[in-house]
């Protein structure tokens, strides 16, 4: 089996990314990155979908990003915005990390060259995606471009490939793809700002997104139940 690294929040459309990585019949390596998140639950469910969904692999690396502030889900001064309406959600939001994903990638290109693999895969979406510029297909690609000149794979003349299977999917589009692969979304973990007792708040953008996205399919969001 051929091996990729994939980055593995705990949410939604990573659990749904890891299903797709396995089901094209890769060897999957998964990566969290605790980056200074406010909160551990989202670690937590990062942990129950490597298991449920068979990572061969699963690492944790730290970058305190919190250091540098300027995002709500960093640092705790800042208000994550709640009960917006999805119109609402295209300007770049509060919660935005500064340079989240161009560090999260370039670790899982470290990873990928120490394991061998020449394929990595993401869980951006480009379609409900809160107004984020790293998660543009015009991001990826030159990423992508990058990791051929910066890593000694690519000076070697083996192609490193950046997946990013849901990018021009829709929320409903990506659950459905998941269930078809036998996901258990009510594993998952994807608010900004969850309750004291770790349960989804139902009220911030990713919240409202997932909510809505299932109420489209006729479904409740299993982790609001």
């Amino acid at each position: 089996m051929p091996k990729c690294v994939l980055l593995l929040s705990g949410g939604l459309d990573s659990a749904t990314v890891l299903a797709v990585a396995r089901d094209l019949g890769f060897d999957v390596y998964a990566l969290s990155v605790l980056y200074g998140q406010r909160h551990q639950v989202e670690v937590d469910a990062a942990v129950r979908v490597a298991a449920a969904l068979g990572a061969t692999e699963h690492r944790f690396v730290s970058v305190n990003l919190d250091t540098l502030g300027g995002s709500a889900l960093t640092d705790s001064g800042l208000d994550v915005p709640k009960d917006r309406d999805e119109s609402a959600m295209q300007d770049i939001p509060i919660t935005y990390v500064p340079a989240r994903n161009t560090v999260m990638l370039s670790l899982a290109l470290g990873y990928a060259e120490v394991v061998g693999a020449t394929d990595i895969f993401v869980g951006v979406n480009a379609v409900d995606y809160s107004g984020y510029p790293d998660c543009r297909p015009e991001y990826i690609a030159a990423f992508e471009h990058l990791a051929q000149l910066a890593t000694k794979a690519g000076v070697e003349g083996k192609r490193m490939r950046i997946h990013a299977p849901l990018i021009a999917l829709t929320k409903v589009q990506i659950i459905e793809r998941g269930l078809s692969l036998g996901v258990d979304y009510g594993m998952t973990h994807s608010c900004y700002d969850p309750l004291p007792n770790g349960r989804a708040c139902g009220r911030c953008d990713s919240c409202i997104l997932r909510k809505n996205a299932f109420a489209e399919l006729g479904m409740d969001d299993p982790v609001l139940v």
